[in-house]
């Protein structure tokens, strides 16, 4: 196996970083496009209770699938090799 130079390992750090981030943020939008409406008005008991946790499996589906597929892509990109 060979070595990775620093500049694929510095590569890597900044990928992982960016998917963490935009994942992140895309479930920040998700969770409160979903459970907005049950924190910002009077609903009745039962969508106030399942808007939030609707919410947060929406958000964790989509920070997982964002970050994973970023992350996939990153690693099948082809390699530069001086070309």
């Amino acid at each position: 196996m060979a070595r990775r130079s620093r500049a694929d390992r510095d590569a890597i750090t900044v990928e992982i970083g960016y998917a963490v981030f935009s994942g992140a943020f895309a479930a920040a939008l998700v969770f409160g496009a979903v459970a907005g409406p049950a924190l910002l008005f009077d609903l009745p008991a039962w969508p106030e209770r399942v808007l939030p946790a609707a919410g947060g499996l929406a958000a964790a589906a989509v920070f997982l699938l964002r970050a994973f597929h970023l992350l996939w892509r990153f690693a099948r990109r082809p390699e530069n090799d001086g070309a």
